[in-house]
């Protein structure tokens, strides 16, 4: 009898991130504002604790995270204590966990395309189905498509805020009235990866909603913000019946050492981060300026990066910014055909950017 395997993880769905830097010729500089990465790499106080951290390499490491919730409870102000984190190798993990934890076959999710490819790869490799409920013409979530999309079968509603590939973000009113009316079966996983980014006034985290012990997961990533995506470090937060119940799946010896003073020292380092923020502000106002200008169609974003809309095939658009060093991504994997995603980097990187779209439009516009 041949080897039973599961039509479902057959499937094409595995995740592609996004591509390492591109080879350009002796003296040009290449700009990577393809992946989302933090443009002041990290911390010092991170290099010190990595360095320090190399003479117990030949030495298992903690078998349990406990050191690093204990340093997630200090950067949260004690709102929460270490039972409501679960920390993992990398954002991404975390919603495998929370697959594996809630998902069986024939269970199903809703998502909201464009969204983060792993919601939808994740959750079929549990033989469970997502259902695409679009976000609006302007990138907004449609809530109530959501909620009417809602069945027995229902298992989780993965959102974002900031989204990732479009910028959007939920208003706090808005996520507040939405998971009062979600019916208790169903738990909302929301990922705010980019959440010390976002400046809206109405903006929320899953914060309060987490101390209210209502049926949320908040996704959390030390790639963006702390700059340590080749760490590989995430973690999720949630009430205490969620978060006690995924951490009966956590491995042992999960985190490898680097990964956990890494990731210790970067929530040590609130300097770092504040810097961070403010050139991530900073840079985005000098870049959607700067696409205005150009008449390119953006979205407003709370991220660290912008979503466009070229008037030249995005494939195109790509192949001819490489030409001059820069790397975009083209989104249309994500859900959004004929979108390009530009993250944003240092101000240096932002106008070679602004200028290598100024010469491409008015080369089209010539052509034209």
């Amino acid at each position: 009898m041949p080897i039973q395997f599961k039509t479902y993880i057959l499937e094409d769905s595995t995740y592609k991130g996004g591509s390492k830097k591109i080879v350009m010729p002796e003296g040009v500089e290449v700009h990577k504002l393809s992946s989302n990465e933090n443009p002041l790499g990290y911390s010092p106080k991170v290099k010190k604790a990595l360095m320090d951290s190399l003479e117990e390499l030949s030495l298992y490491p903690d078998n349990t995270d406990i050191r690093l919730r204990q340093a997630l409870v200090r950067d949260f102000k004690q709102e929460l204590n270490q039972d409501h984190f679960i920390t993992s190798n990398s954002g991404s993990e975390i919603i495998d966990m929370i697959s594996k934890a809630f998902l069986n076959e024939g269970d199903e999710v809703i998502v909201s395309q464009p969204c983060f490819l792993p919601y939808t790869a994740f959750t079929r490799w549990m033989g469970a189905t997502a259902i695409n409920v679009p976000m609006t013409e302007n990138f907004d979530y449609n809530l109530e498509g959501i909620l009417n999309a809602v069945n027995e079968r229902t298992k989780l509603i993965f959102l974002a805020s900031p989204n990732n590939p479009s910028g959007n973000y939920i208003p706090k009113e808005d996520l507040t009235a939405f998971l009062n009316k979600v019916p208790s079966h169903v738990i909302v996983v929301l990922d705010e990866v980019y959440r010390h980014f976002a400046e809206a006034a109405d903006y929320t985290s899953a914060l309060p909603f987490v101390k209210n012990d209502q049926n949320i997961i908040a996704i959390n990533s030390f790639s963006k913000t702390y700059g340590l995506a080749g760490l590989r470090v995430g973690y999720c937060y949630a009430p205490l019946h969620i978060s006690n119940y995924i951490r009966k799946i956590c491995k042992p010896f999960l985190l490898s050492t680097m990964a956990l003073e890494g990731a210790i020292a970067a929530l040590e380092d609130t300097e770092f981060v504040e810097k961070t923020v403010a050139l991530i502000r900073q840079e985005r106002e000098f870049v959607l300026r700067g696409l205005s200008a150009l008449q390119i169609k953006f979205w407003p974003s709370q991220g660290n990066f912008v979503m466009i809309q070229p008037t030249i095939p995005d494939t195109e658009l790509v192949a001819l910014l490489e030409q001059k060093g820069i790397m975009v991504r083209p989104v249309g994997n994500f859900g959004a055909p004929g979108k390009v995603r530009i993250s944003f980097g240092t101000r240096a990187s932002n106008e070679v950017l602004l200028n290598a779209l100024e010469s491409i439009v008015k080369m089209k516009t010539v052509m034209s």
